[in-house]
């Protein structure tokens, strides 16, 4: 018998809290605090100013340093764009290792560590078109509300959806009315999208994770085999006598490569996260790496 909504989300609370309230908040609190400012004025530069501050082109105007002026906004609007095709919630089963359960885990660890830092979290669920979208708010009580969406989603698994990466962007686009944090969670299976993203990165702070799931072709793997896409629902026969394993590590190697490189191109920061991985870890890594490229853009 399966596990009920209520003990899996229980589960999920006592794993995750104790890194939310203890290590990932204070993360992403260093590595999210202050991007979500406006611009007030400038002034005059004062020995031991922050030099990152300085305006280049009044200072430049004028002869004489000064500074742009700040006022930080008392909370960030953050929403989770997380991609609900056949192909992240094949072979789910609650609680256990898949795409789906990484995925509703990082949904838990991102949304807790915003939500602590009082910070409004939505969420924009899609497979084919937009799926469910549930605005921004704030509380503990609303991640519960969300990871329960999630989980009922793993559960409801229809087969034959397909990623429509574009429609989601849209209705993020549409929502976000100033500049906004959007994390989109996928596998990536998908094409065409670059342009979209890459208008939407220009005025938000879009990051990627991937996440992938282990190489499931062993050496022993062998002969001819029916597989069936799970989302387009088209049967092959691959040869598995045939595959060079090298070969297939190397492929995935290169796609993830590739993928980094897109992101990069798009202005969007990345993460690759393997199903089943230790998801405080990863996020905690990505949240280091992020603030140091920060820190170098900055001259910091």
């Amino acid at each position: 018998m399966l596990p009920s909504i209520d003990s899996q989300l229980c589960d999920l609370d006592t794993r995750c809290r104790y890194a939310v309230e203890h290590f990932l908040a204070g993360e992403y609190r260093s590595v999210f605090k202050g991007r979500g400012i406006e611009f007030e004025d400038v002034r005059e530069y004062i020995p031991g100013d922050d030099v990152r501050s300085i305006d280049w082109k009044v200072t430049a105007r004028t002869g004489v340093p000064h500074i742009k002026r700040y006022i930080e906004e008392r909370e960030q609007i953050f929403y989770l764009l997380v991609d609900a095709s056949s192909s992240m919630k094949c072979g789910y089963r609650p609680g256990e290792i898949s795409r789906w359960w990484t995925l509703v885990e990082l949904s838990f660890l991102l949304a807790m560590a915003a939500v602590k830092n009082n910070d409004r979290i939505g969420l924009i669920l899609f497979s084919n078109e937009v799926k469910r979208i549930i605005p921004p708010s704030k509380g503990r009580q609303h991640v519960m509300s969300l990871m329960d969406v999630l989980i009922k989603e793993g559960e409801a698994q229809e087969g034959g959806e397909q990623t429509n990466f574009n429609a989601a962007l849209r209705s993020f686009a549409h929502l976000a009315n100033k500049r906004s944090l959007a994390v989109v969670l996928s596998d990536f299976f998908v094409m065409n999208y670059e342009e979209e993203l890459k208008a939407l990165a220009y005025r938000h702070d879009v990051i990627a994770g991937c996440i992938s799931r282990p190489n499931e072709v062993t050496s022993s793997t062998s002969g001819l085999v029916r597989m069936i896409d799970s989302e387009s629902r088209k049967m092959r026969v691959v040869d598995f006598g045939a595959t060079d394993q090298s070969g297939v590590q190397e492929l995935a190697k290169r796609r993830l490569s590739d993928l980094r490189d897109l992101m990069l191109e798009c202005r969007a920061d990345f993460f690759e996260c393997l199903a089943g991985a230790d998801c405080v870890s990863v996020l905690s890594d990505f949240f280091k790496s992020r603030l140091r490229r920060l820190a170098d853009e900055t001259g910091g």
